[in-house]
C-alpha cells in the first residue's frame, strides 16, 4: 500500500477550492433537507451522501468525458461535481417525479441516490458517449455494482488493443477511459466484491475502486465485517511489487484530507488511465452524520465517544478549518458562502416540489371537480357517498396519483346503473390517467427502438443439394464464425470458450482465427462473466457471455435480475446493454448438469428475452436475430443436441428466427401438445407412437418463452383440438405453469376447451444421475403417450379403452 505522502502535490487555486467547498456544503444541505422532507411525508424514503463529500470532490476532478462510473447510492456529491446532477433533479428523485425531463436518472422508478446518465436519445439510439461524463445506472443490492464495473473497464482494454474497434470513436478514444467504482466498506465483505477484484487483477484493466469507509455497515462495525477490520490490508497481496508485475496499486487516504485526496486521485487516475493498472483507494476516517438512512438513528448503535469523534472529524468541518488555516478565505467569507448555499438548496427543493406536486394536483383537482359535479347532478341515492369521496380528496393536501383514481373508482361503483354525462366524464378521466400512469410506471421494460428484436424479419434457412449433414455443433460454429467476421464489436467470453472452443466445441478454432480478444477464456466466476458482458455492452460492444450450464446460472442470477434484466426499465429507456447470455441445459445426466430451472428464469429475468431453441439451426437463427437488435437475452441450447446431425444451411450467417412465434412441428386434430427445447424430440416420438392408435397430436414448439406466442398460434390450435397438454423439463408449476397461464388465461383458450388442461413436467427433485435416473426424473415418451391417451380415454372410452 502506498501512502498519500509519496504522491506528487497538485496545484490548487483559491477559486477552485472555494467552489469545491460550496458544492460540498450544498450537497450536505441537500442531505439534511432531504431527511426533513421524508419526515414531513413528502418523500417515501431517504438515503444520503453526507460525510462522503470531500473524497468525491477529489475523485470528480479527474473524471473525464467518456469515463464511466459504477457506484452506490451515496455518490451525490460526485454527480454534482461532474455536472451530471442538479440540485433540482436530486430533489425530483427524492419525490419520485415520474418524468425523465425532471428526473433523468430513473424517471422516479428508483429511490433517491440511484444515479445514471442517459446514454440513449429519445428514439433509443446511442448518443456520443465521448461527449458525456457517464454513470451506469445504480442498483441497491450491496456490491452488485461491481460485476458491471469490471465490464466497463474491460471495454477499454478491447478498444485499446483491438485495431478494428478504433473507428468507433463515439464509444472510446482508443481505450483511454477509466471505469470508476465506489463501494461502502461493509459491502466489501460481499462475494461479488472479491470476485470482481480478482477478475480485474487477472485482466489488468483500468478500473479504479474507491472504498468509502465510515467504519460501519448500518449498525455492524468493521470488526464483524472484514478481516483485520481493514479492506486494504486484506487486499495487500494484490499489490504489485514492480511495474512489470500484474496486480494492483493500492492506496490509503483520509476522508477529511481535501488536499491529500486531490493529490492522490490525480496520480492514481493517471496511472490507471495510462497503464491500464487496476487501482484501489481505501478512504477511511469517513463519517455518516445522519446515520444509514431515514429508517433509523445511528445513536442506537454508536457510542458517545464515536459520535463525538465523527463530529470532530466531519470532512466539511475539516475542510473549512484547512481553508481558514491556509488563508484561502475568512470566516465571514465562508459564512456568506454557506448562506448562499443554503438558499440555493432551498430554491432547488422548492422548484422540484412545485414541479412534482403541480402535475399530481392537476389530475387530482380535475377528478375532484368531476366528482363534485356528479354529486350535485345525479339522481342516484348515493349522492352523499360520492360527496364524501370528493370531500376526502379535497382535504388531501399532499396527494399521491392513486388517491384520485381510488376515489373515482369508488364513485363509479355507486354509479354503475347510471347513464349520465357525469359518469361518462369520470370514465373518460379514468381511462386517460390509467394510460398515462402505465407510461409513467410500466413502460420500457424492453426496447422501444427501431432495433427491437421483435422487428427483425424472419429469414428461413436455405439448403441445396450440396448442404452437408454435420454434427449440430458445426452449425453453431459456422454461425459464430460468420458473426465474428461481419461484426467487429462482437466478442465471446466464458469458461473454456477460448482455447478449446467451449466444452461442446461450438467455438472450436475460432480463437485461433479471430484472436484472443474476440474469443476469450475466463476463470470460474459466473457473476463477473455476466458483469463483464453488461459493462462492455453499456459501452457499445456486442458480447456473448457464456454460462457453461444452466445450473450455473444461479451463481449469476442476482446480477442478471437486479442489473441487466431491469436496466432498460429502471432508466426508462435511458440505457441499454444488449448482452447475449449463452448457456445450455435440459437433458444430460446428474443433479448439477441437467437443469431446466425455467420457472426461476421466467420469474426473475423479465426485461430479457428467453429463447429455448430445439436444435442448433434454430439457435443460430436466434443469435443472428439478437445481433441485429438491442435487447438483452438468454439463449438456452439443448445440452444433448450438439452431436445430433443437422444439415448446414447455405445462408448460416443470414438466417433469422423471429421472437414470439411458435412453430407447429406436426399437424394434428385431437390434442395440442405445447413444448420446447429437448422435449420437442420426446413429444414428436410420442406423437408418432400415438398415431398408431388413431390419435392425432398437434405438436407446437413455442421457441421463445419471453416473449410468448405474440400471434396466438396456440389459441388457434386449441380452437381446433379443444384439448391441450403443456410439457417441459422444469419442476411442476414451473415452465408448464407459466405456459398454461399464458394460454388459458392470457389468450382466453379456456372457452375452447372440452377437457381439463394438463401439465407433464419433471419430478420435484433435481434430475438423478445415469440413464435410468434421467428417465425416472424427467418426462419421457411414455409419460407423454399416457397423458395424451388418458385424455382421449376420458373423452371417448369406447374407442380408447383404459390401458392400465
Amino acid at each position: 500500500m502506498q501512502p498519500v505522502a509519496l504522491v506528487q502535490k497538485q496545484a490548487l487555486n483559491r477559486e477552485e477550492i472555494l467552489r469545491d467547498y460550496r458544492l460540498a456544503y450544498e450537497s450536505r444541505q441537500a442531505s439534511l433537507t432531504g431527511r426533513k422532507e421524508v419526515f414531513m411525508g413528502k418523500a417515501k424514503f431517504g438515503i444520503f451522501g453526507d460525510g462522503k463529500e470531500v473524497a468525491q470532490l477529489a475523485m470528480a476532478k479527474y473524471f473525464r468525458k467518456g469515463d464511466f462510473r459504477s457506484g452506490y447510492y451515496r455518490d451525490q456529491t460526485f454527480m454534482f461535481a461532474i455536472g451530471e446532477l442538479t440540485l433540482q433533479q436530486y430533489f425530483a428523485q427524492l419525490y419520485a417525479h415520474a418524468d425523465a425531463e425532471a428526473e433523468p436518472a430513473t424517471a422516479g422508478r428508483c429511490m433517491n441516490g440511484h444515479f445514471s446518465t442517459r446514454s440513449l436519445d429519445e428514439d433509443g439510439n446511442w448518443k456520443n458517449l465521448m461527449e458525456i461524463k457517464n454513470s451506469s445506472a445504480d442498483i441497491s443490492p450491496t456490491a452488485a455494482q461491481m460485476p458491471r464495473l469490471l465490464g466497463l473497464a474491460y471495454a477499454s482494454k478491447l478498444y485499446r488493443h483491438n485495431p478494428e474497434l478504433h473507428e468507433f470513436t463515439n464509444f472510446s478514444a482508443r481505450g483511454n477511459e477509466v471505469a470508476f467504482g465506489t463501494i461502502g466498506n461493509a459491502s466489501t465483505a460481499e462475494g461479488l466484491f472479491f470476485e470482481t477484484i480478482n477478475a480485474a487483477g487477472v485482466l489488468q484493466v483500468p478500473m479504479l475502486v474507491s472504498v468509502w469507509d465510515d467504519g460501519y455497515g448500518i449498525s455492524v462495525p468493521n470488526e464483524y465485517q472484514i478481516t483485520k477490520s481493514n479492506i486494504s490490508k486484506v487486499l495487500a497481496g494484490f499489490q504489485r511489487e514492480n511495474p512489470e508485475e500484474p496486480g494492483y496499486e493500492i492506496f490509503t487516504a483520509k476522508g477529511w484530507d481535501y488536499e491529500g485526496l486531490c493529490n492522490l486521485y490525480a496520480y492514481a487516475v493517471a496511472l490507471c488511465r495510462e497503464q491500464h493498472v487496476p487501482v484501489l483507494i481505501h478512504v477511511d476516517e469517513m463519517t455518516q452524520p445522519q446515520g444509514h438512512s431515514t429508517s433509523g438513528s445511528h445513536e442506537r448503535y454508536k457510542s458517545k465517544e464515536r459520535l463525538a469523534w465523527e463530529e470532530e472529524n466531519d470532512c466539511l468541518k475539516c475542510m473549512r478549518e484547512w481553508i481558514l488555516a491556509n488563508e484561502y478565505a475568512t470566516t465571514d467569507m465562508l459564512d456568506h458562502l454557506e448562506a448562499e448555499g443554503r438558499e440555493t438548496v432551498r430554491q432547488a427543493r422548492l422548484a422540484a416540489w412545485n414541479d412534482y406536486i403541480g402535475g399530481v394536483k392537476a389530475d387530482h383537482n380535475e377528478a375532484l371537480a368531476l366528482l363534485e359535479r356528479v354529486a350535485l347532478e345525479t339522481d342516484n341515492s348515493h349522492a352523499n357517498q360520492i360527496s364524501s369521496i370528493a370531500e376526502e380528496l379535497r382535504k388531501n393536501t399532499i396527494p399521491n396519483r392513486y388517491d384520485a383514481i381510488k376515489g373515482v373508482k369508488k364513485a363509479l361503483r355507486y354509479l354503475r346503473q347510471e347513464r349520465s354525462t357525469g359518469k361518462r366524464n369520470l370514465l373518460g378521466w379514468l381511462e386517460r390517467v390509467i394510460g398515462e400512469n402505465a407510461e409513467r410506471y410500466n413502460s420500457y421494460l424492453i426496447s422501444q427502438s427501431e432495433d427491437s428484436p421483435l422487428l427483425v424479419e424472419e429469414i428461413k434457412p436455405e439448403y441445396d443439394e450440396n448442404s452437408p449433414l454435420v454434427d449440430a455443433r458445426e452449425v453453431l460454429r459456422a454461425c459464430f464464425a460468420a458473426a465474428l467476421t461481419r461484426e467487429p464489436r462482437l466478442f465471446a467470453i466464458g469458461e473454456d470458450v477460448g482455447k478449446i472452443g467451449d466444452v461442446n466445441q461450438a467455438f472450436a478454432g475460432l480463437q485461433e482465427k479471430f484472436g484472443e480478444l474476440r474469443v476469450t477464456d475466463t476463470g470460474i466466476r459466473e457473476s463477473t462473466i455476466v458483469g463483464q458482458g453488461i459493462g462492455a455492452a453499456l459501452r457499445g460492444l456486442r458480447p456473448i457471455a457464456e454460462i457453461q450450464y444452466l445450473d450455473y446460472l444461479i451463481y449469476a442470477l442476482q446480477t442478471l435480475s437486479d442489473d441487466l434484466a431491469c436496466l432498460h426499465y429502471r432508466t426508462k429507456g435511458g440505457q441499454k446493454a444488449p448482452v447475449i447470455i449463452r448457456t445450455r441445459g435440459h437433458r444430460l445426466e446428474g443433479v448439477w448438469h441437467s437443469g431446466s430451472q425455467i420457472g426461476m428464469v421466467l420469474s426473475t429475468l423479465r426485461g430479457m428475452h428467453v429463447l429455448v431453441p430445439r436444435n442448433m439451426t434454430q439457435a443460430a437463427g436466434f443469435y443472428n436475430t439478437l445481433l441485429k437488435s438491442d435487447d438483452p437475452a438468454i439463449l438456452i441450447e439443448c445440452l444433448n443436441g450438439y452431436r445430433l446431425k443437422e444439415r448446414m444451411p447455405s445462408n448460416i450467417g443470414e438466417l433469422t428466427v423471429p421472437l414470439g412465434l411458435p412453430e407447429i412441428l406436426r399437424q394434428g386434430e385431437h390434442i395440442t401438445v405445447v413444448t420446447y427445447g429437448s422435449m420437442c424430440r420426446v413429444v414428436m416420438e410420442a406423437a408418432q407412437q400415438l398415431a398408431e392408435f388413431n390419435i392425432s397430436v398437434e405438436v407446437i414448439d413455442v421457441q421463445t418463452l419471453l416473449p410468448f406466442d405474440l400471434t396466438n398460434v396456440i389459441l388457434e390450435s386449441v380452437k381446433k383440438t379443444n384439448k391441450i397438454i403443456f410439457a417441459d423439463e422444469d419442476v411442476p408449476g414451473g415452465g408448464t405453469g407459466f405456459m398454461m397461464q399464458q394460454v388459458i388465461d392470457g389468450q382466453g383458450a379456456y372457452q375452447w376447451l372440452d377437457a381439463q388442461p394438463r401439465c407433464v413436467s419433471a419430478q420435484d427433485h433435481r434430475p438423478s444421475y445415469s440413464s435410468d435416473g434421467d428417465y425416472f426424473s424427467k418426462p419421457n415418451v411414455e409419460d407423454i403417450f399416457d397423458a395424451v391417451y388418458e385424455m382421449m380415454h376420458e373423452a371417448d372410452p369406447a374407442n380408447y379403452p383404459a390401458i392400465y
